[in-house]
């Protein structure tokens, strides 16, 4: 199904003395509340483990039934999963593995003739299959396999939990074809829910974000890829049923072409990005920005757009908004001093945003991004959210840089004292949540 660092953030300032001999300003995880999440992620990941001991042992126990099924389901899961790949924001997709292991927890038949394999062995194979294709992941560090295989194993638990008792014990011959139909139907909606629900716990403890927009997102997702997954996860289990094992090399090559797809849209997503990552470094290249500017803010912005709650799409605009806001300094004569537009008069700030704004425009990027360039120094009763990120967060990475040591501290304060005309206040507490858990704010 689907499934990812945190911003980039100011140096954290030395605490006074009194608020060390309190123990104030700890770093994130140094204290109990900052540890609290990893100890939870912790014992999710245990719980998992546990489940693929106990389903280990009852397989070898009591022996491996249908080889041959078993030995092709682990094929195309392990498959599935060497094709993982990362998209949107760093979720990790690996549709065809995601497919393949719910389809083997949904497996009643082979053509024709019942399967003897249970709850345990659908989570060994499943588990088995899935590590052998994380094998080149891992190697290359790439992306939370953990949490990952915590997912995947919980997931696929759940599912086999809720239909193969029923299928073994005769349940499905008595509700008929448009009975059996439903109870898939009931079973797939609630395990694309766990996995959306355990998918969004991860992230949430892991990135400290808002366990809400989090699984909005992931609820959103399953209208994409994620309802492709779980169609064809039991599409396979049917056509196995009725056709055997040759079934499932036809009822791939649906999910296959979509995952190209998927594929290519994120990569001329990522090209996209980068265009509009170079065209913002011109105004470092020129000397109108100090260098790494642009990306501070786009990723303290884009933490404060996730801890208020935006969604993706909202988030995306959000980062090439900041990562091109300050594009209009191109069309000055005399350059701003360090680029710090935050001290300007607002008439000076409205014609430098509006200039960025029409530059914006003529790039051919999104009108929406432009909108938000041209009304970042607008009152913030006028602004959208994102143009009311951009201008906080720009304005506190300006004055954080020049003010010194205790820089972050002050400009915060600076911030939350400008709260009545020119930065909208629930932008600036959602900015110091934000720092507090990076440990650049106090």
């Amino acid at each position: 199904m689907t499934v990812g660092r945190a911003p980039a953030h100011a140096p954290a300032p030395r605490p006074p003395a009194h608020a060390r001999r309190r123990g104030a300003h700890r770093a994130p995880g140094s204290g109990r509340a900052g540890a609290r999440p990893f100890v939870l992620l912790g014992l999710l990941h245990a719980t998992a483990g546990l489940v693929v001991v106990c389903c280990l042992a009852a397989t070898l126990w009591g022996g491996l039934a249908e080889r041959g099924v078993a030995l092709a389901f682990g094929l195309l899961i392990a498959v599935g999963e060497l094709s993982r790949w990362t998209w949107a924001h760093g979720r990790d997709a690996a549709p065809l593995g995601a497919a393949g292991a719910l389809a083997y927890a949904l497996l009643g038949e082979d053509a024709g003739r019942p399967t003897g394999h249970g709850v345990a062995q659908v989570v060994t194979v499943v588990f088995a299959a899935t590590l052998t294709g994380c094998v080149s992941h891992i190697a290359r560090g790439r992306g939370p396999t953990l949490d990952h295989l915590s997912r995947r194993v919980l997931t696929v638990g759940f599912a086999a939990v809720c239909f193969q008792p029923l299928y073994n014990n005769g349940l499905f011959d008595t509700w008929g074809g448009s009975g059996y139909a439903l109870v898939l139907l009931a079973i797939l909606a609630l395990t694309a829910l766990c996995d959306a629900v355990l998918a969004a716990a991860s992230a949430r403890l892991r990135t400290g974000w808002p366990f809400g927009p989090l699984l909005r997102e992931e609820l959103r997702a399953l209208r994409g890829i994620g309802s492709a997954v779980c169609a064809t996860g039991a599409v396979m289990a049917l056509g196995v049923a009725v056709a055997g094992l040759w079934a499932l090399p036809l009822f791939c090559l649906p999910l296959l072409l979509a995952q190209v797809t998927f594929r290519r849209y994120s990569a001329v997503r990522a090209t996209y990005r980068q265009t509009i990552a170079s065209l913002a470094r011109a105004t470092e290249i020129a000397g109108y920005t100090p260098a790494g500017h642009a990306r501070r803010v786009a990723a303290l912005g884009q933490a404060v757009g996730r801890d208020l709650g935006l969604t993706e799409p909202e988030l995306t605009v959000l980062e090439y908004a900041a990562l091109m806001h300050d594009i209009g300094q191109l069309s000055l004569v005399d350059p701003v001093p360090a680029g710090a537009t935050a001290g300007l008069p607002a008439a000076e700030q409205r014609r430098i945003a509006l200039l960025g704004g029409a530059v914006v425009r003529q790039t051919g990027v999104d009108a929406a991004v432009a909108a938000v360039v041209e009304r970042q120094a607008d009152p913030y009763r006028e602004q959208p959210v994102a143009a009311r990120i951009v201008r906080a967060v720009n304005a506190y990475e300006e004055k954080a840089r020049d003010a010194g040591p205790g820089g972050p501290l002050t400009a915060l304060e600076e911030l939350r004292l400008g709260t009545a005309g020119d930065y909208a206040p629930d932008v600036v507490e959602a900015l110091a949540r934000v720092l507090s858990h990076q440990g650049g704010g106090g």
